[in-house]
């Protein structure tokens, strides 16, 4: 299929160039990329390469239930979402994985919504839910730290959504279902999704506001699965069961699936908006806020039943003449309560003169209000209904950031030079005990079990100048210099016995940046750019608590900064109707934070896997993107990208096996192919097609077979959009998601046929 992607990829870029030909007269376009006017840095002229999609564009092509969605086809970025409305739903890029949510930074007008606490895909991932969708007025992405004003955390990409500012009154509603049917092993069924949406904004001279309530019924397909490997020699031990799945595990070795886990039904509200006011003819204060709530309950189905028929969830079993002991924990672990209440909140002030000068000043929080989660620890059935269990809390983690920032035009409005500065601080903090249940369902909590504590704090100052060195010739040069602070670090568990109080750790580094970009027409651009990043650790890496045998033990509390030295060369050709953009990229980490297995404590022949600095890794690669209106015939319009990356760990002294092989989570394919056809003002249809090769889950690749579950197999899907405008203000959509049921795993299961139906009113 990639063989699919890339002719389809290289044909589009043919046709694209091949069309340019016939419009060298015509007036070229520019990157259309709008900016909020509190965002950290403009992006009307950012100095990497970027993409974009505006609201239009995203009501035309996409079947959008949450705001990940509106990424869904953009070069390089994938939302590893696994269900409509998972909260743990990290960003990929072009050369990191889903495991490494740190190395991107996303906002929402200006808000950070990356959850720099961690570097992972569950409690790290970002907190998609304080944005409505029908709220989004654009999404930008910028690729690769090259921009001075974002921190090392930028290595991957930059996301920032620009939320609508209304210019009279709107008001809007929308109504959306969607179902899916899923089969694998012993489920065949379908899980639906209601969604309920409002917006309402105006404008009163000088004060503007929009106000937008997003409500969520989610039912989830099974997102893991309860396995034993397979006993080699036969035996009559054991109370009889039937019904489990002979299957691999994903290093090819036999095992037994047992049933489906982590079966979700969630409820989710959110209520945000943004309030304007111009204080001055070009000075706009703003203040923006999102508040989530999520009940998330989780339940298994076990497919294994006893001689009369009944559920089994664990002992000790004989399936298939084999002799298996299962744990409680094999399913009772899978059954929880969630209960999430989030808030985010920002202050802008800032001009937008165009003049000499402007600046801007943001504040922004994030609070976990609540969130805890409670797991029974008996065995089931009983245990569905009570008894013990404990409670892992995240009450009173969250962050804050504070950015200042100014921009001095020497020689006006002409944008000959614009120099660009500012200052940065931000702070997380991480709160995550863990308590004994009395009853796990509605008990108070009980004794401390464990606890992890700890802040970061980073202070920064940074300098851009971009200037026309001649009107084709555009050099940008810029620095970030940042000091960071590890303190307060604890980990405490009752049992087995571990009470360590972590060393304070500080750490500064200069980071330099390098654009020039070179057009030779007004057709033309070619751009080198070259950056180095620090990407510091997140509490949770450095704060960790490792089970080793009996014993507790932290094993690094003083891990080194991610040092990137990033480059790219990109040449992009513009025209009236079209783009085309070739870009090669290279990227080297040292001291690269990954998960691996080495002995612990150090020494020992006790091998277990957690954070650790590898010695260097690289990630090279090409990524072509283009796109062109009116193909063949008025009102269709073609886009697409593919991308190639080798992506390898070179040096690892603490493991060796690992030397030469790929970066885990990490493809070497990808691509996307989106077709829309408009024969009227009243009708859009849209035919996309995505696809990616198989990855490793391994540091080592010793995970040989994909296509099963926690590996990462490849996939080629098709989705399908269909928009009706009934009237000016009422619009129906009906759309598929992969639409020929492909059954794939990118660790968990991934939705399979998702049919999905809307009706919009606006005002």
């Amino acid at each position: 299929m990639k063989t699919v992607l890339l002719v389809s990829a290289s044909a589009l870029a043919f046709s694209t160039a091949a069309r340019a030909d016939t419009d060298l007269a015509a007036d070229t376009v520019s990157q259309a990329v709008v900016t909020a006017p509190h965002a950290t840095l403009d992006l009307s002229a950012p100095p990497t390469t970027a993409a974009g999609v505006t609201a239009e564009t995203i009501a035309r092509t996409i079947n959008v239930l949450t705001p990940e969605d509106t990424l869904r086809y953009l070069p390089d970025v994938l939302i590893r979402q696994r269900h409509i409305g998972d909260t743990q739903s990290p960003i990929t890029t072009r050369t990191s994985g889903v495991g490494a949510s740190a190395r991107s930074l996303i906002y929402v007008d200006g808000v950070l919504i990356s959850s720099l606490i961690g570097n992972n895909n569950t409690s790290a991932s970002p907190k998609w839910g304080l944005v409505s969708p029908d709220a989004v007025e654009r999404v930008d992405v910028l690729y690769g730290p090259f921009a001075a004003a974002y921190a090392g955390n930028s290595i991957g990409a930059v996301v920032a959504f620009t939320t609508r500012m209304p210019g009279a009154f709107e008001a809007s509603a929308q109504v959306q279902g969607a179902t899916q049917a899923f089969a694998k092993y012993g489920d065949d069924r379908s899980y639906g999704t209601w969604r309920f949406a409002a917006n309402l904004g105006d404008r009163f001279d000088k004060l503007a506001f929009r106000l937008s309530y997003n409500h969520l019924d989610s039912r989830a397909q099974p997102l893991a699965y309860a396995t034993a490997a397979a006993p080699v020699t036969p035996s009559t031990a054991g109370t009889p069961a039937t019904g489990a799945y002979s299957d691999a595990n994903r290093a090819n070795t036999p095992i037994v699936v047992l049933g489906s886990t982590g079966i979700e039904h969630q409820i989710q509200d959110n209520l945000s908006g943004r309030i304007a006011y111009d204080v001055g003819p070009q000075v706009t204060a703003a203040y923006t806020f999102g508040l989530f709530f999520n009940n998330d309950r989780s339940t298994v189905n076990s497919y294994l039943r006893d001689p009369g028929g009944q559920p089994v969830y664990s002992g000790a079993l004989n399936i298939g003449d084999r002799a298996y002991t299962v744990p409680a924990s094999a399913f009772s672990a899978s059954v929880y309560h969630l209960d999430e209440t989030q808030f985010a909140q920002g202050l802008s002030l800032g001009s937008h003169t165009g003049g000499a000068f402007d600046f801007n000043l943001t504040g922004a929080t994030f609070d976990y209000i609540k969130s805890q989660q409670r797991i029974p620890s008996g065995a089931l059935p009983a245990a569905f209904t009570g008894g013990a269990g404990s409670s892992t809390v995240l009450d009173g983690t969250g962050w804050f950031t504070l950015d200042a920032q100014g921009t001095w035009r020497p020689f006006g409005a002409d944008g000959s030079q614009v120099v660009s500065f500012g200052a940065h601080q931000d702070q997380f903090h991480l709160n995550n005990p863990r308590y004994a249940l009395t009853d796990w369902i509605a008990g108070a909590p009980g004794a401390t079990l464990s606890l992890s504590r700890g802040r970061t704090r980073t202070q920064a100052l940074w300098v851009q100048d971009a200037w026309s060195i001649t009107p084709r010739v555009k050099a940008t040069l810029g620095v970030r210099y940042e000091s960071w602070r590890a303190f307060d670090g604890l980990n405490y568990s009752a049992s087995p016995a571990l009470n360590a109080v972590q060393p304070e750790l500080n750490r500064t580094a200069f980071s330099p940046k390098a654009v020039l970009a070179w057009s030779p027409s007004d057709a033309w651009t070619l751009k080198g750019s070259i950056g180095v990043a620090y990407r510091f650790p997140t509490v949770t890496e450095l704060y960790q608590a490792i089970a080793t045998g009996v014993q507790l033990s932290v094993p690094n509390p003083n891990l080194k900064p991610e040092r990137s030295v990033s480059s790219e060369l990109s040449a992009e050709r513009t025209w009236s109707s079209g783009v085309v953009r070739l870009t090669l990229f290279h990227e080297r980490i040292r001291n690269t934070l990954l998960s691996q297995t080495a002995p612990l404590p150090i020494g020992s022949t006790t091998l277990v896997s957690f954070v650790q600095n590898v010695d260097q890794t690289s990630a090279t690669g090409i990524e072509l993107v283009a796109d062109q209106k009116d193909v063949l015939i008025k009102g269709l319009e073609l886009s697409g990208w593919a991308t190639y990356v080798d992506a390898a760990i070179d040096k690892d002294a603490a493991f060796a096996a690992a030397v030469g092989k790929a970066l885990p989570q990490l493809p070497k394919w990808r691509g996307a192919v989106v077709a829309t056809y408009s024969p009227t003002a009243r009708w859009d249809v849209t035919l996309a097609a995505r696809y990616s090769d198989r990855a490793f889950a391994t540091i080592d690749n010793s995970d040989h077979y994909a296509n099963t579950y926690q590996g990462f197999s490849g996939y080629f899907v098709a989705d399908a959009h269909l928009r009706y405008k009934l009237t000016p203000h009422l619009a129906a959509d009906l759309g598929v998601d992969n639409l020929g049921g492909r059954s794939y795993f990118l660790f968990h299961p991934f939705p399979q046929r998702t049919f999905v139906a809307d009706l919009k009113y606006s005002y």
